[in-house]
């Protein structure tokens, strides 16, 4: 649901108003960086404090709780329309927030990419290493080793014959 520009007049204060009409998001990119903490940190606490009041009248309504003042609360429309601006304005402050972090961040990024580019460029370049020639055997790393045959040669053969037949059997199935 919207929340109308009437709506949030009836429903704020004007130091509340204030702090709200600060959280828009042109108002927010022109402040500092601590006084968008400042502005969080106050619209926090009268978040809080909407909160615990329509929380109490919710209460009250029910029949949990005493009244505070002279006759219990009949309603918290007014105090929970309070409490769901407050809670945009604090959303819209936090995505203000995140946003000047990720452009830190990536401003952070750059400047590292920058100065490894150029410690890379001032660096010298390695020489080439010749290829030896012959035999691939620097890249294969560990010499093969010889296995010790089990099977005698006058049987491999029959061996590979019995093994051939069963595979065949099985691939039948």
């Amino acid at each position: 649901m919207a929340i109308t520009k009437k709506q949030e007049e009836r429903a704020l204060s004007a130091d509340e108003k204030e702090l709200v009409g600060m959280s828009g998001v042109r108002a927010s990119r022109s402040l500092t960086d601590s006084e968008l903490s400042r502005l969080v940190k106050r619209l926090r606490t009268k978040r809080d404090r909407a909160k615990t009041v329509a929380e109490r009248q919710r209460r009250e309504m029910r029949g949990k709780s005493r009244p505070r003042g002279a006759i219990a609360a009949k309603d918290d429309d007014g105090s929970q329309l309070k409490l769901m601006i407050l809670s945009a304005a604090l959303i819209r402050l936090d995505n203000e927030i995140g946003r000047r972090a990720a452009a830190k961040a990536k401003e952070a990024m750059v400047a590292s990419a920058k100065r490894a580019l150029a410690l890379k460029q001032k660096a010298k370049p390695a020489k080439p290493v010749a290829k030896p020639r012959g035999p691939a055997k620097v890249a294969r790393g560990k010499a093969r080793v010889e296995v010790e045959n089990h099977v005698p040669r006058s049987v491999r053969g029959s061996v590979r014959s019995q093994v051939a037949r069963a595979q065949a059997k099985r691939d039948s199935r």
